[in-house]
């Protein structure tokens, strides 16, 4: 009988964490694409390519959203249950609120484990696969970036002015500049239009100038056609690796030698991975803490809302009890994410916040067990 209860009310605690999970997620997610549109409108990409960004960032809004859709489904439904008085079932079959208690925190373990996998492989996968798509695609819609009376330099290397552009795409009196100040080339033209010949992407000129200027030297012709070559073009979008997107072994393995450089065990300071040295230890610090550690904090979570079952709705202040356990796991979610903050580039200094899930849990649960036994003896 104990374990029908126990799976009934646990079904009804994922049910409901499921549901509050994915619909939040969703939400966030359909507010960032729409942010992600600038990727296609202003970079010029492909659908393509928006679409793949953007279902691959998802995991990463499961990951953010999760500690608070579990805590917040657990605090509802024990709180539903005892105002429905279905928890004087369990009371009356001989459950000890104990013994409920230590079956969902061996439970949240099992959350925590799935959380550090999602947290530790399928974010930062995600994340680095999500950014490969920008590096290797190419800018595909060449005029939809092109803005009247304003300076465009989405293209690397090339700034775009055009004075009006019509519905059909043609542009009018245009300016381009390509190169640097000591070797660049400045195009003017009454007319143009963005054009496929072949395979090849082109910028169709009409009755301009072509002005060149290489070591101090500067040359022009005149030209009533021209057909400026965009081939080969690449977007200023940022292309580099980010600490985020690699893989949590080359991380760790990252920290480990960069301490050894510390230590002055290794004398070198190499790049054993991408962005591995000394002036990125504390942004690795901090990706590993997100990682690894920020997810400890799910039990700690689900324990502050079985504080609920502590105290019957037919005590005085039951609404005030409610409201305040609700706030003080709002409080645990806001400083497990903003404690990253307080990690340093200093190994020994960063223990202390690795083991504060471990002591804040322990608090919470022995005064829960105090509060048990002191409620036992009366």
């Amino acid at each position: 009988m104990k374990k029908i209860l126990f799976r009934k009310l646990l079904k009804d605690c994922l049910i409901f964490f499921l549901i509050t999970l994915v619909s939040t997620s969703i939400i966030i997610w359909v507010f960032q694409a729409v942010n992600f549109l600038d990727i296609m409108i202003e970079d010029g990409r492909s659908y393509k390519v928006y679409i793949s960004y953007a279902i691959l960032n998802f995991p990463k809004i499961i990951s953010k959203i999760l500690p608070f859709s579990l805590f917040f489904s657990f605090c509802y439904i024990l709180a539903k249950y005892e105002i429905n008085n279905e928890l004087i079932v369990f009371w009356n079959n001989g459950v000890d609120k104990l013994t409920l208690i230590n079956f969902f925190l061996k439970f949240s373990i099992i959350l925590t484990l799935i959380q550090i996998l999602l947290t530790t492989f399928v974010v930062p996968k995600s994340q680095e696969l999500s950014r490969t798509f920008i590096r290797t695609s190419n800018i595909d819609f060449l005029d939809s970036f092109i803005k009247p009376k304003k300076f465009n330099d989405t293209i690397k290397n090339l700034t775009i002015y055009a004075d009006k552009k019509n519905k059909n795409g043609n542009l009018e009196n245009i300016y381009l500049k390509r190169g640097d100040e000591n070797n660049f080339q400045i195009t003017y033209a009454k007319k143009g239009k963005f054009l496929t010949k072949g395979n090849v992407k082109v910028l169709a000129l009409e009755n301009g100038q072509t002005i060149n200027g290489l070591n101090n030297k500067i040359t022009n012709f005149n030209f009533s056609k021209f057909d400026l070559n965009l081939s080969n073009i690449s977007s200023n979008t940022i292309t580099t690796y980010k600490t985020q997107e690699l893989s949590s072994k080359s991380l760790l393995n990252c920290a480990k030698n960069l301490e050894k450089i510390k230590d002055k065990k290794n004398k070198n300071e190499n790049n054993f991975t991408l962005n591995c040295n000394l002036r990125n230890l504390n942004n690795i610090y901090k990706e590993l803490y997100k990682r690894l550690i920020i997810p400890s904090y799910l039990p700690i979570l689900i324990i502050i809302s079985l504080i609920l079952i502590i105290k019957s709705k037919e005590s005085t202040n039951y609404l005030n009890f409610r409201i305040l356990i609700f706030l003080f796991g709002l409080l645990i979610i806001i400083f497990s994410e903003t404690s990253i903050k307080l990690i340093s580039d200093e190994l020994f200094k960063n223990y202390k916040l690795f083991f504060m899930p471990i002591l804040i849990f322990l608090i919470i649960y022995s005064t829960i067990l105090y509060k048990l036994r002191l409620k036992f003896k009366s």
